[in-house]
């Protein structure tokens, strides 16, 4: 199994992500390679809470232009995190 803090990046905070909490469910992006079981062990981990469903898809990179130069953005995986009924993640308890 990987470090937790390699298979987690970042939390993704939007609306969206926000109107999710009130069901228990949280957003966050991780590695590429990562699978939903890294995912689940990882955030149990961290947070010490209970992972009943893990989902998880990956966004892909749009193509931006600048003048006549084209590049295009990274492809981001993103997982949405389902917690257990009496279970919260204090980082994101200010947002609600």
């Amino acid at each position: 199994m990987r470090d937790p803090h390699q298979v987690l990046i970042k939390p993704m905070v939007s609306e969206k992500s926000v109107a999710l909490m009130e069901d228990n469910k949280y957003s966050f992006v991780v590695d590429k390679n990562a699978n939903k079981i890294e995912i689940k062990h990882a955030v149990e981990s961290l947070f010490n809470v209970k992972v009943l469903n893990v989902t998880t898809r990956i966004i892909k990179g749009k193509v931006k232009r600048m003048g006549k130069s084209e590049g295009k953005r990274p492809d981001v995986k993103k997982a949405i995190v389902t917690l257990a009924a009496n279970d919260k993640i204090e980082i994101f308890s200010s947002l609600q």
